[in-house]
C-alpha cells in the first residue's frame, strides 16, 4: 500500500517510481510525451533538451505535477491518439492543468514553472527556442502567468520538482558528455515524425 488515492495509482501506473535516500519522497520519473500529478507529496523527475517541462501546482490544496513535451502542437493534418497525445505542448499543457484542477486546484491560483529548450541541436533551427516561444503564448492567451523560468542557453538540464512545496532542483549538464539525450530526443522526433505521416486513421 503506498496510501495515494486509487485514482492517482491507476491513471499513472505506467509512470517508473524510484526512491533516493537523498530525497524525503517517492520519485515519478517522466519521459518525453508523458506527465504525472498527484495530491500526495511526490519528486517528478526528467531530463530536457530541447524539450520543455511545465511544472504547476496549486499552493493552497498542494496539488502539482509536470509534463514533458517536445512539439508544440501536431500538424493540421495528423490525427492524434488520446495514447500519444501528450508528446505535443497543447496536449500536454491542457492534461496537466486538467488533472491538477481535478484534484481540487484552482486555475487562477496555480503556480507555474518553466524549464528546458535548450539548443542541443547544431544548425540553425533552434527546436528549443520554438517550443519556450509557444509555450509562454499559450499560458498568456490562458490567462496565466509564469513564476519562474530557466529557457534557453545550450544546456540538457536535470530537474527533480517537489509537488508539495513547487521547489525545484536544478541541474545544468555539460553538453559535450551527452550524446545520450541528443540521441534519445532525435529518435523520439523521428518516432513522432514517422507517426505523423501516417496519421490518416480516424480511432472510435
Amino acid at each position: 500500500m503506498t496510501g495515494m488515492p486509487e485514482v492517482e495509482t491507476d491513471q499513472f501506473a505506467h509512470i517508473r517510481r524510484m526512491r533516493d535516500s537523498r530525497f524525503p519522497h517517492e520519485i515519478a520519473s517522466i519521459l518525453p510525451g508523458e506527465f504525472f500529478v498527484s495530491r500526495e507529496p511526490m519528486i517528478v523527475y526528467t531530463v530536457l533538451g530541447s524539450c520543455i517541462s511545465a511544472c504547476i501546482r496549486d499552493p493552497i490544496v498542494r496539488v502539482g505535477g509536470m509534463n514533458h513535451f517536445m512539439l508544440p502542437e501536431p500538424n493540421e493534418a495528423a490525427h492524434d491518439s488520446w495514447g500519444e497525445s501528450t508528446r505535443y505542448g497543447s496536449f500536454a499543457m491542457e492534461s496537466l492543468i486538467n488533472e491538477i484542477l481535478k484534484r481540487g486546484g484552482i486555475k487562477n491560483r496555480l503556480e507555474i514553472k518553466l524549464f528546458g529548450a535548450g539548443k542541443i541541436y547544431d544548425g540553425q533551427i533552434d527546436v528549443g527556442d520554438k517550443n519556450a516561444k509557444w509555450v509562454i503564448q499559450y499560458l498568456k492567451s490562458e490567462g496565466l502567468t509564469v513564476s519562474n523560468t530557466d529557457l534557453g542557453n545550450v544546456f540538457p538540464r536535470k530537474v527533480y520538482y517537489f509537488t508539495e512545496s513547487g521547489r525545484v532542483l536544478l541541474k545544468k549538464i555539460e553538453r559535450v558528455k551527452n550524446r545520450t539525450i541528443f540521441e534519445r530526443e532525435h529518435e523520439y522526433a523521428t518516432r513522432i515524425k514517422r507517426r505523423e505521416a501516417t496519421d490518416d486513421v480516424t480511432l472510435f
